[in-house]
């Protein structure tokens, strides 16, 4: 695939605090040497917010896009639509990116997913990474290695994060999109795009780095998982 267009989709629920880094490291991101021929959209979705979360996206030159349906799936999809509506390309020639409004990018990401997506991958799936300040950042880094094949053997990992996750608009239409879900939205798109038989590369190249607070802003998302190692830390 060569993209003409990537558009990075963010959804955010009163993330008026966190969404300026997240918000400054995806434009770090777009101004990668390797996307000097790229068109970068960003899109947050302010889903159901009541703060300021809409007027620092518009501050921060993003496209925003207001939701009140407190869903992270319907509000993954919003964004995927309006960043379609306003590539004003086929999408065949999009990239779509997602992350998340606490959590901070590397400024390689959008052009190593990019790089797969020229290798002829139409999903790149990565990981994620906590602070080193954290205490669940050891439980959870072993947690993640404990899914990890004997030495020489390629890590397809089995994680999915919907803030570091990157696919061509194309595949994420035939797959049905974004599923309307309170929690596991982006497990189910990956697995619809593997089911319709799309090239998917789960890896651990380009890890993210995201929030590890214990009270997240989507239910039964990752922060619910970091809570239950919380008992055995210090937090």
């Amino acid at each position: 695939m060569n993209a003409t267009t990537v558009a990075v989709v963010v959804p955010a629920h009163d993330e008026e605090q966190l969404l300026p880094a997240a918000l400054a490291a995806l434009a770090r991101a777009a101004r990668h040497p390797d996307l000097a021929a790229v068109r970068v959209l960003t899109v947050v979705v302010a889903d159901a917010c009541r703060d300021r979360t809409e007027a620092v996206a518009r501050d921060a030159g993003a496209l925003v896009v207001g939701t009140e349906c407190r869903n992270p799936g319907r509000a993954r999809a919003a964004g995927v639509r309006h960043a379609l509506e306003r590539s004003r390309t086929e999408p065949s020639a999009v990239w779509i990116a997602t992350t998340d409004a606490d959590s901070v990018v590397p400024s390689g990401w959008l052009a190593h997913q990019l790089a797969r997506a020229r290798e002829g991958w139409q999903a790149v799936v990565g990981t994620v990474t906590l602070p080193h300040s954290s205490p669940l950042a050891a439980p959870h880094l072993a947690l993640y290695e404990t899914t990890r094949p004997p030495t020489g053997t390629p890590w397809r990992h089995p994680h999915v994060h919907g803030a570091n996750l990157g696919f061509d608009a194309d595949a994420y239409l035939d797959a049905g999109g974004f599923p309307p879900l309170t929690t596991g939205e982006d497990r189910a798109l990956v697995h619809a795009l593997e089911r319709r038989g799309h090239r998917v590369l789960r890896t651990a190249a380009c890890p993210v780095l995201t929030s590890p607070r214990l009270r997240p802003r989507a239910h039964g998302g990752f922060g619910y998982f970091l809570s239950e190692m919380a008992p055995s830390t210090d937090v």
